[in-house]
């Protein structure tokens, strides 16, 4: 009895000690942050405003699109709906160039591989399963089951080469997957509730990747060890989407709180707060533009919101939807941004 109370004191000291190191280092973070980034530019010219209209009206879904992601050649991009399909677009056409019937409804998510030869989805079958695209029907209806979640699978994304895959799911948990071989290479674990959104470091050689979730938190995962080395919490409710800025050492999110926040790696804070006090609505996705300046984001109450990144001033909001965003993404070459939405179509904006 003695020995386990001598062990119980020492875990309580240690903790207690722990505690107070996350204090300190707390205080000295904020010494740093004694200011804000659109304090730090005022003195920079504001943008005179951003001028885009619906260019392209994508339709084919019969239920609400639910994902959507741009091929490397600019060109072409994919979609999943509610319908059960995902969807090839040739974008400058808006003709339909594959369209592939998975076997269940809620396909939430997709993906297109850098090569453009494969397409990942999946959604309420707990799957996700990768399709080489083909112009011939036999080798179009084939799959190849990779990953197998115990919940249903929200957001996928290829890593830097067509072999190995990120999903995250609503077991709360994010996997790495070989493709060839549909072996788990290493499994993510730190949130407590559904995984909504990952995202990639943008960086050569980058070797983490950020995930965000239903338990307000966005984790900063390193990929060779399976821990997350940060954690961000300052949203007041689930976390829809993040995004890396271009560069990769800050990154964005967006949440039902209807904010969006962008938070800086290095110095390990929130940067900026990007809202109105009049937006109620969630926000559900959002990108930035090429250079980073301007942050595009898609609303729950069927607008696009413009922002200047840099002193956080909104300079537009754009109407065409009949039914809440679900989807946003600015495509490769940063020309045009297509969106996705529940009222059955893409719309793409330039």
């Amino acid at each position: 009895m003695a020995c386990c109370t001598e062990t119980e004191d020492t875990l309580d000291s240690l903790s207690r000690e722990a505690e107070q190191l996350k204090i300190r280092i707390e205080e000295e973070i904020c010494k740093y942050h004694d200011k804000e980034l659109k304090n730090v530019a005022e003195r920079l010219q504001s943008l005179q405003g951003c001028h885009m209209k619906v260019r392209r009206i994508l339709k084919g879904h019969q239920g609400k699109v639910l994902c959507m992601d741009w091929s490397g050649d600019r060109r072409h991009l994919v979609s999943s709906s509610q319908d059960g399909k995902v969807i090839v677009w040739d974008a400058f056409t808006t003709n339909k160039e594959h369209a592939i019937s998975m076997p269940t409804t809620w396909v939430m998510a997709c993906s297109y591989s850098p090569s453009g030869s494969l397409v990942a989805c999946g959604g309420l079958d707990n799957k996700c399963s990768v399709f080489k695209l083909s112009y011939d029907d036999a080798q179009n209806a084939k799959k190849q089951t990779v990953a197998m979640h115990t919940s249903y699978m929200s957001c996928c994304k290829f890593a830097n080469s067509d072999h190995q895959i990120f999903t995250g799911s609503g077991d709360s948990t994010c996997g790495l997957w070989d493709v060839e071989s549909n072996q788990l290479i290493q499994s993510f674990h730190g949130h407590y509730s559904d995984v909504m959104s990952l995202d990639l470091s943008p960086s050569e050689g980058g070797n983490i990747f950020i995930s965000g979730g239903c338990d307000k938190k966005a984790h900063v995962w390193d990929i060779r060890t399976g821990r997350v080395i940060n954690s961000f919490d300052d949203h007041d409710s689930d976390i829809n989407c993040v995004r890396f800025y271009p560069g990769g050492d800050t990154f964005g999110t967006a949440s039902d709180d209807g904010k969006l926040r962008l938070f800086d790696l290095r110095a390990d804070h929130l940067l900026s707060t990007y809202y109105k006090d009049h937006v109620i609505f969630g926000a559900a996705s959002l990108d930035f533009s090429i250079s980073g300046r301007i942050l595009f984001a898609g609303y729950h109450d069927y607008t696009v919101h413009v922002w200047d990144t840099l002193k956080s001033e909104r300079l537009a909001v754009y109407y065409g939807h009949d039914n809440r965003l679900s989807s946003l993404r600015v495509s490769p070459d940063g020309t045009c941004v297509c969106t996705g939405s529940w009222d059955q179509t893409l719309r793409i904006w330039a």
